[in-house]
């Protein structure tokens, strides 16, 4: 069994050398995961890694070129990473978990971390090894094998600790630390209910000071670099525009959403509706780019909010639209498809108004014919609710109802239709 887990592994690597991808892609679908048993007490989670190593007759751990004492760890809460260099996803989260490292030892927790290398051979080991400041067990291919099977770790990169409480396998560790980075430490299932209760709070408790502030920011900005306090924006319809210049679908939502923004900020004389641009641009240079046909504001592109925000909201694609009522609340996680169907007309996109609108496109429907034969057609044309069409008579974008046949792909505006007997 250990023997086809490694062939498996070796598989990755060459398929991993052959395929570009997308890199968030490539780590979810294929090796990000946290691979862990069950739960045991941290301090014999410990002891029963150090007689792993004992037995194995390992009597030292690699610290850089030096070898030091496992007794290095005692009263440490130890992380076991294992990790190789041929693979992409761990050259990846490598430097992001140095930082980590690094930061969590700046403020003085207890930490250690021990990388366990599934390398191929000893140079690649080293060539892993020499951009991590933690500590390392020296390059045994039997080793290897028989702690990836105590720790059940099938997949890479996995990070493991040796605490009672730690999360579980499907709880995926380090996808918590890329969302959370040092917040996540103890890396407890504790502290992740911790965590995501905070977020929650923040999405549904109507505090945008709390949800746009928390990184110590207290502004957003326009596109000429002028600052508006978020205490200024407290009780205006706020939408949350998350998109980027690289995305096609986004500049395409970007226009069609300035025209709507600027038919209702025309129609408010009181400018009660504010969007705010939450950034995924590659740099800051493509950043300003983008914001230069951007009537509204937009978080700061230094300003780590950004990815907050898109945790907090659950963001998996661009563009999307989170409309917060008046009260700070979350109304909609769909204002594209409000915007889209309804344009201004369903500002403040509050639950009302949009029940407002669907009764005012049911009453419609019943006030027209469920089948009509024009004089332009050969065909009878059905009755359809249709989001947005092209009228094959007046050549304008219709919304909602049309007469359609779908024998020849012909639609009509109910206006643009003339009866047979007329």
């Amino acid at each position: 069994m250990m023997a086809s887990f490694f062939t498996l592994l070796c598989f990755f690597h060459e398929y991993y050398d052959g395929v570009e991808k997308n890199e968030d892609r490539y780590r979810y679908e294929h090796c990000v995961r946290v691979m862990i048993g069950t739960d045991y007490q941290a301090n014999q989670d410990k002891n029963d890694f150090l007689q792993i190593l004992a037995a194995q007759g390992v009597e030292f751990l690699l610290s850089g070129e030096e070898k030091v004492s496992p007794k290095l760890c005692a009263g440490k809460m130890i992380c076991l990473l294992f990790s190789a260099n041929w693979c992409r996803p761990c050259r990846t989260f490598t430097p992001q978990l140095v930082q980590l490292y690094n930061t969590l030892q700046k403020r003085g927790e207890k930490l250690e971390i021990i990388f366990i290398s599934l390398d191929h051979d000893e140079n690649e080991f080293e060539q892993h090894f020499k951009i991590m400041p933690w500590l390392a067990v020296p390059f045994d291919d039997e080793l290897q094998k028989q702690l990836c099977g105590e720790y059940h770790v099938d997949c890479i990169p996995s990070l493991v600790p040796l605490c009672r409480d730690r999360m579980s396998k499907e709880d995926d560790l380090i996808g918590f630390i890329e969302d959370y980075g040092a917040e996540v430490f103890p890396y407890s299932r504790k502290r992740m209910q911790e965590l995501k209760a905070m977020d929650c709070a923040k999405r549904v408790e109507g505090k945008l000071e709390e949800l746009l502030g928390n990184r110590g920011y207290n502004y957003v900005i326009s596109r000429h670099g002028g600052k508006t306090q978020i205490s200024e924006l407290i009780g205006k319809t706020i939408g949350l525009y998350f998109g980027a210049y690289w995305s096609p679908p986004s500049r395409s939502f970007t226009s069609k959403l300035s025209k709507v923004y600027k038919e209702i900020m025309d129609k408010t004389q009181s400018h009660s509706l504010e969007v705010i641009f939450v950034s995924t641009d590659r740099n800051l240079d493509e950043f300003k780019l983008n914001i230069t046909d951007m009537p509204w504001l937009a978080i700061p592109y230094e300003d780590e909010t950004r990815q907050d925000l898109y945790r907090i909201f659950d963001v998996k694609a661009i563009p999307t639209l989170v409309l917060i009522g008046a009260d700070g609340k979350t109304s909609s996680e769909n204002g594209r498809g409000l915007v889209s169907l309804y344009g201004a007309e369903a500002f403040p996109f509050t639950e009302e108004r949009i029940d407002e609108l669907e009764a005012a496109v049911k009453k419609e429907a019943e006030e027209l014919p469920s089948n009509v034969e024009d004089i332009k057609h050969e065909h009878v044309l059905k009755l359809e609710l249709a989001k947005a069409y092209v009228c094959d008579f007046c050549k304008r974008h219709g919304r909602f109802w049309a007469f359609s046949c779908h024998v020849c792909d012909y639609d009509l505006h109910p206006t643009c239709v003339h009866l047979t007997n007329v």
